[in-house]
């Protein structure tokens, strides 16, 4: 049973360390795999704790643990009284008809109900003038300046700038924004309300470079503790000062930065396999001892020798992290120019930028930067034919072939697994070939026959991998590929693009996954703008 009790401070080398919360114990299974084992950490109170691991590895589910939205198997979460903790709730009610600026208010909710309670005091003052209301209104008003009631509507439209949200409107209604849009309104709500912990899982997703910056100046200057999962390392290593590191059913905390954490963690590894290894060599030596002896003039020593090894501690062995090895498949094209893009306007109702030209070359390397919202998975869609442009014109060459990663985690039948998606994809394929290739992104068997809606959603952009490399292509067309992918499998598809013989088209808010010496093209989508 999940116990929810006041946690404790204790002293660390002659100083006092206040803990914010105590995970003890922890277990927790999710079908057939266990993510962790009788796992223990502690978070104090100066803690800015990143928590990395590979997809799957059970990153969300310990958030939903903590939050208490999901019971563990075993383990006791022990928080301070009193404390205040704030978490990204994607599945917050947005009122229809509201405005970004309304719904950012309600992070003030409790000021602004004591302002109309004040008001409210000064209009029965006014109409019977009694000393005992003039006190009790003068004690709110004297509250209400403490906490800087009249500068909210500042503090409100800085947080909003910070994340982009000024470019949408702040008098736009809150049931019109996309899903990227509506996760920037969730966060601002949540930074505005400066609780003394938070818990963030995946802030930077839907963020563009600008927005990240801003964020993690924020997060730095951010004098509570808080736990963030991201699979953006350069942004850990800026704000964390402590990592849970979560593998093979452990869950470790190191202290440092991420580097610091990583190395430390290699090193760790290092002394554990060589104390593995002495300790395999020792039981084999007194395992043939035993089975030498025991049957004769020695049997009493190859007894107790037996009763020894039975009380020994085991060291379990090491697990191996599957790696992933991505390679997409080219398909030859001759022409030069594959794309010419001639005075194209995208957009729904009215244009989102000014008419755009620039072509592809067959193997040109093109990012397309600019902040969330402004329309470049628009201009993308455009391209590829699944949006009617307003005006101009897309030409293609000759045999162009396309491959798309669509950065929105929908599927068409959310319950099927992933062998089965791909073979209703793919129905020349058997079994055998298609395991194969979902294996090269690190997915394990059992994780190719679970519901894709039960993934991960660094697992499901594992299957959408999966699904390019069975696709000869000379153009990829990738949008936000990384925004669920853990390090190793970033790596690979940093490794494979740049191997590819043809065309890319690319959208990635992380300013380290690529750079200028394998992208050729960079158009900055914020300089064509509709005015």
């Amino acid at each position: 049973m999940l116990a929810l009790i006041e946690s404790f401070s204790e002293k660390i080398k002659g100083g006092l360390t206040v803990s914010v919360l105590t995970v003890t114990g922890l277990s927790q299974r999710f079908l057939d795999k266990q993510l962790y084992q009788d796992a223990s950490f502690q978070v104090n109170e100066a803690d800015h704790l990143g928590v990395v691991g590979q997809n799957g590895v059970g990153k969300s589910t310990l958030i939903k643990i903590l939050t208490g939205s999901l019971e563990p198997d075993a383990g006791t979460i022990v928080w301070k009284k009193h404390l205040n903790v704030g978490y990204l709730d994607q599945y917050v009610n947005l009122k229809p008809g509201q405005t970004i600026m309304e719904f950012l208010r309600t992070a003030f909710a409790s000021l602004y109900a004591k302002e109309a309670k004040m008001n409210e005091i000064y209009a029965d003052y006014a109409a019977d003038p009694d000393d005992e209301l003039l006190e009790k209104a003068g004690t709110l008003q004297q509250e209400l300046e403490a906490n800087e009631l009249y500068d909210l509507d500042t503090k409100i439209e800085t947080v909003a700038t910070g994340l982009g949200l000024d470019a949408i409107g702040l008098d736009h209604p809150v049931d019109a924004l996309s899903g990227g849009q509506r996760s920037k309104i969730i966060l601002a709500k949540l930074l505005l309300e400066k609780p003394d912990m938070l818990l963030l899982d995946e802030p930077t997703n839907y963020l563009d470079v600008s927005h990240v910056e801003w964020l993690t100046g924020w997060l730095q200057e951010f004098e509570g503790a808080f736990i963030v999962i991201s699979h953006d390392f350069d942004f850990l290593e800026q704000v964390t000062n402590a990592i849970l590191d979560i593998e093979f059913g452990t869950i470790t905390k190191y202290t440092g930065s991420l580097h610091q954490a990583m190395r430390q963690k290699e090193a760790d590894h290092e002394t554990y396999m060589k104390a593995y290894e002495k300790q395999q060599a020792e039981i084999k030596k007194q395992e043939a001892f035993i089975r030498k002896f025991k049957a004769g003039t020695r049997s009493t020593m190859a007894k107790s020798r037996e009763k020894q090894l039975a009380r020994m501690t085991k060291l379990t062995p090491p697990g191996n992290r599957a790696q992933a090895h991505l390679v997409f498949p080219y398909q030859e094209v001759q022409s030069q120019i594959l794309v010419d893009v001639n005075d194209l306007v995208v957009g729904y109702d009215q244009p989102l930028l000014a008419p755009i030209n620039f072509t592809v070359a067959k193997d040109e390397v093109i990012a397309l930067e600019g902040f969330n919202g402004i329309g470049k998975t628009t201009l993308l869609r455009t391209i590829l034919g699944e949006l009617k442009a307003i005006s101009g014109s897309v030409e293609y060459a000759d045999n162009v072939k396309f491959a798309y990663f669509e950065q929105e985690l929908n599927w068409k039948i959310p319950k099927q697994t992933p062998l089965q998606f791909l073979l209703n994809k793919y129905p020349a394929l058997s079994q055998r070939p298609l395991r194969q290739v979902m294996a090269r992104t690190a997915l394990t068997r059992e994780e190719m026959d679970k519901p894709l809606q039960m993934l991960s959603g660094g697992e499901q952009s594992k299957v959408k991998l999966a699904d390019l490399m069975l696709q000869p292509s000379n153009v990829l067309v990738m949008d936000e590929p990384t925004n669920h992918l853990d390090e190793d499998t970033k790596n690979a598809l940093a490794a494979a693009l740049q191997a590819y013989p043809g065309a890319i088209l690319m959208v990635s808010h992380e300013t380290g996954f690529y750079d200028d010496s394998w992208v050729d093209t960079t158009i900055n989508i914020e300089n064509l703008r509709a005015k």
